[in-house]
């Protein structure tokens, strides 16, 4: 019977591993899809075929595209929140808040599918229709503010609303990661690129720092 059991459960481990598996490479081919064809031109039917597996199967991890979608974005948020947990250890709110700016375009530039599900790519969303708020990008829009408040606190900003500043912030390094990401500073040669972001990043800095 104990010979019998231990089989039964190295089964049922396996296939919830190939489950997993299996769940991944799916995620993996409609990360690319995505990237390359936009939502509207991705289908249930282009996944299974980078995969080589029928759309069927597709179903039976997936309720449809927009879970797919959603289950990419959770993925990418998650990275994310990762790489921001390094910014505990600064002290300083201003110091914090201007590492902050870098990792986040380092994470767009590192990973431009998944920064491309996250914020670029217009989805309808359905799967959150239930939802009070889109929690991924509200908490990470959250940990933005709690910095900009610390900085205030600190004299920066000084008659600034936190949420509107925060906003202006966010909106702008967002502005330069997806100008990045997207091709548009092909028309500046590779020698200079990578010199005229970092410029680019430290004059926002420094108008931030005069405020």
């Amino acid at each position: 019977m104990f010979v019998v059991y231990i089989r039964y459960m190295g089964t049922k481990d396996r296939k919830e591993r190939e489950k997993e598996e299996l769940k991944g490479l799916i995620l993996k081919a409609a990360k690319e899809i995505f990237f390359e064809k936009g939502y509207a031109q991705t289908s249930i039917r282009n996944i299974a075929d980078r995969i080589e597996y029928s759309p069927g199967t597709i179903y039976l991890h997936f309720k449809d595209k927009d879970s797919i979608f959603h289950a990419l974005q959770q993925e990418g948020f998650m990275l994310l929140r990762q790489q921001f947990g390094v910014l505990q250890v600064v002290a300083d709110p201003f110091e914090r808040l201007k590492a902050m700016g870098k990792l986040y375009l380092n994470f767009a530039m590192e990973n431009p599918e998944y920064y491309d599900l996250m914020f670029v790519i217009r989805a309808p969303m359905n799967v959150l229709e239930a939802e009070a708020c889109w929690d991924e990008g509200q908490t990470a829009f959250n940990v933005l503010v709690q910095v900009v408040q610390a900085c205030i606190e600190q004299g920066h900003f000084k008659g600034y609303d936190t949420e509107e500043m925060a906003y202006v912030i966010w909106s702008t390094v967002h502005g330069m990661a997806t100008i990045s990401i997207r091709g548009r500073c092909r028309v500046i040669s590779d020698e200079k690129r990578e010199t005229i972001e970092t410029l680019g990043y430290d004059t926002f800095v420094q108008m931030l720092n005069c405020m």
